[in-house]
């Protein structure tokens, strides 16, 4: 079970993550959205519509794991439906962050399989359980739709053959990428990106 964790500590988390990612270009517009786990039954999630690098506090607000509003006249994203469901997937997980970035959209149009497969760089390290370059890792591919119940039943339908681990790409789209804390999802978030960033280095040389 999951201890209640202050809604003002979550929030400053999330809005310091929202300015970080946006100066990174990882969230352009208002693309993208962030949540953190307040309980067993609660998430914190950001409002849909809002720019993630201008958060203030009554920019987020509190649903149950079915993604409905909770004592809130605030409108949350429909993708909200895939941050409630791994938080029913996997109680460990802690945070949820969904990004934009140029990287991450590109590669995931040019893996035409349902795994990107990264091996052989020292980066994987920042992935949680990790400890080498050598072993592959691996992150599920999704197609790009805009019936977010049905990819959330895509995603329960592979984490029960597979767990995932880190985060998946939705292709065309972006990145989820999660983790133990908002502290833990954001080094996740940062490490993927710097793999992607040189898969697609290496796919632009030819090199396999």
């Amino acid at each position: 079970m999951h201890a209640p964790i202050p809604s003002a500590i979550l929030s400053s988390a999330l809005i310091d993550a929202g300015r970080w990612i946006d100066a990174q270009g990882w969230c352009p517009a208002t693309g993208g959205n962030f949540s953190a786990r307040l309980s067993a039954d609660r998430a914190l999630v950001t409002a849909s519509g809002r720019h993630k690098g201008q958060l203030k506090g009554d920019d987020l607000l509190t649903v149950d794991l079915q993604g409905n509003p909770v004592e809130s006249r605030l409108k949350p994203s429909a993708e909200t439906l895939l941050h409630t469901r791994l938080y029913q997937l996997e109680p460990g997980i802690g945070a949820v962050l969904h990004t934009h970035s140029v990287a991450s959209t590109v590669l995931s149009r040019l893996e035409l399989s349902d795994w990107l497969t990264i091996s052989g760089y020292e980066m994987q390290k920042s992935l949680n359980g990790n400890t080498s370059h050598e072993p592959e890792i691996r992150l599920a591919v999704f197609e790009n739709t805009q019936d977010m119940l049905a990819l959330a039943e895509q995603l329960t339908s592979r984490w029960q053959q597979t767990p995932l681990s880190w985060g998946f790409l939705v292709r065309g789209h972006g990145l989820y990428a999660w983790g133990r804390d908002v502290s833990e999802a954001r080094r996740h978030l940062e490490g993927l990106e710097f793999l992607f960033a040189c898969e697609l280095e290496m796919r632009r040389l030819g090199v396999k």
